[in-house]
């Protein structure tokens, strides 16, 4: 391990939640909120603390769309991509969020200010399409409230 930060998050996170049946989702859970991101140097040791393969917490880490292998930009922007939300137009609204953002899904604005994630399902669906942006759920999102919402934004923030 290189980073002793990371190291030291990740023995403080297993020496909470190691003890616990089925512990790896709170683990990684834990790494993620105090880190901003799962990094993949810390699977190993995860990995090596839960008494679990490798492949196993790789395959958690990247089956689950929560977490992430690098760091997020300053500002998370989730839009749903399940059914209720394409129905409303939800395909034609993360279009035009990745092409104001100039970004895909799951990748960051070059200004490290934006990054760009689908989910499936925040469980808004009477509000179809929804958006979450910093933890802040948003319904009946429109392209124009999509730019307002992302204007409101702090610059450089």
């Amino acid at each position: 391990m290189s980073d002793p930060t990371i190291q030291a998050t990740i023995e403080k996170v297993l020496a909470r939640h190691g003890g616990r049946p089925g512990p790896l989702l709170e683990v990684l859970h834990g790494v993620q909120d105090a880190l901003g991101y799962v990094p993949g140097e810390a699977v190993p040791m995860i990995a090596n603390g839960l008494n679990l393969s490798i492949a196993d917490v790789h395959g958690v880490v990247t089956f689950y769309h929560h977490f992430r292998d690098r760091p997020a930009g300053r500002h998370v922007v989730q839009i749903c991509r399940a059914e209720a939300c394409q129905s409303m137009q939800g395909a034609a609204l993360a279009e035009h969020a990745r092409r104001q953002l100039a970004i895909e899904f799951n990748e960051t604005t070059r200004d490290q200010r934006i990054s760009l994630q689908p989910i499936y399902c925040f469980g808004n669906c009477a509000c179809a399409p929804a958006v979450m942006i910093d933890g802040e759920l948003h319904g009946r999102v429109t392209p124009e409230r999509f730019d307002a919402l992302i204007a409101a934004l702090e610059p450089g923030k």
